[in-house]
């Protein structure tokens, strides 16, 4: 898979007039695309991350305002079930492209087979439906760039001390991307410590239960440097909890997974990925940008309806986010 670089939106409203989709496209042909969310429910959240269905849905509602499109929204509520009905009622209402982000293999060939019967050309979310192009993350890879940094760090701040890794989050859950990010993470703390052991806290999928396991980890390895990976930013805030309740701030580094707003966003006085924060355990988080996947996705939507070939697999870029390039990738006005 290879990777794009993230468009800022000069770049994306570049993009699309390249492709004969200004203003006067605008006026004579507007196209009528679907996205079937995977899961609008409030509090779930997608991927393991802490991303929710309602911010993707609102990334291509900013996205859409500057293209010839008309958007129509589903909500597959995690059900397969209802995302095959969803792409029967997209169908029906005389779409051009349908997005689709459902996690169900049977229910994405069924998709793939009506929209194929339609003549109606698809994009994948993070799943694959047969015949498709998909968008998704690059698990592993964003796991390699927080083992390396990781690694990185302990080598220039604990060269010839005791280090210990641990990685804390959802490790026994469902998710195939979860394996993926683990062993991202090993293969790059072992660029720099080959040797290292990477322990395992698995918090159930209830990153709460993070503050509690290192804590108890903590207590068994006094004397020694820690290296924590978590697979989620909630994961990190609350470790960072355990670490700062146990006085372990100095021997202690954490790398998250996702850059939500848990990490750096929202109006607490206390980010813990803010340039105003330099006494921070968390290191960084490795952005997913699932918050800003319209801004991805359309153009490549725009492509395929012009039609070009687009290729099997377009991965979002990875990114390790620091107090030093947050507000870059995310001003202020974006966090609050």
């Amino acid at each position: 898979m290879g990777s794009r670089p993230r468009l800022n939106r000069r770049q994306f409203l570049a993009g699309l007039a390249a492709f004969g989709f200004g203003p006067a496209r605008a006026e004579t042909r507007r196209f009528r695309i679907a996205l079937a969310d995977f899961d609008e429910t409030p509090g779930v959240t997608l991927e393991g991350l802490g991303f929710t269905g309602a911010q993707l849905r609102r990334s291509f509602e900013l996205a859409a305002r500057s293209l010839p499109v008309e958007m129509i929204y589903f909500d597959n509520a995690g059900d397969p079930t209802r995302a095959i009905g969803n792409a029967e009622a997209a169908i029906a209402a005389g779409i051009d492209l349908l997005i689709e982000y459902c996690a169900d293999r049977e229910a994405n060939a069924e998709i793939a087979h009506r929209l194929s019967t339609a003549g109606i050309p698809a994009l994948a979310l993070v799943y694959p439906l047969p015949g498709a192009p998909v968008y998704g993350p690059d698990n592993r890879a964003a796991g390699r760039i927080a083992g390396q940094a990781l690694g990185k760090f302990a080598v220039e701040n604990w060269s010839g001390e005791q280090v210990v890794g641990v990685v804390i989050g959802d490790i026994a859950g469902p998710n195939p991307a979860i394996n993926e990010r683990v062993q991202g993470i090993t293969d790059g703390v072992h660029e720099a410590l080959p040797t290292l052991q990477l322990a395992s806290l698995d918090t159930g999928g209830q990153a709460v239960r993070a503050d509690a396991l290192l804590t108890k980890f903590l207590q068994t390895q006094r004397g020694q440097r820690l290296l924590i990976a978590t697979l989620d930013d909630l994961a990190a805030v609350y470790a960072k909890n355990a670490i700062e309740m146990n006085r372990r701030q100095s021997d202690c580094i954490i790398v998250s997974q996702g850059l939500d707003q848990n990490i750096h966003g929202g109006a607490s006085e206390k980010k813990e990925i803010d340039p105003n924060n330099r006494g921070s355990v968390v290191l960084g988080s490795v952005a997913y940008y699932m918050d800003r996947y319209g801004y991805e996705i359309l153009p490549l939507a725009m492509r395929l309806l012009a039609g070009e070939k687009l290729p099997e697999h377009t991965v979002t870029q990875h990114l390790l986010v620091t107090a030093s390039n947050v507000f870059r990738e995310y001003p202020p006005f974006d966090m609050n």
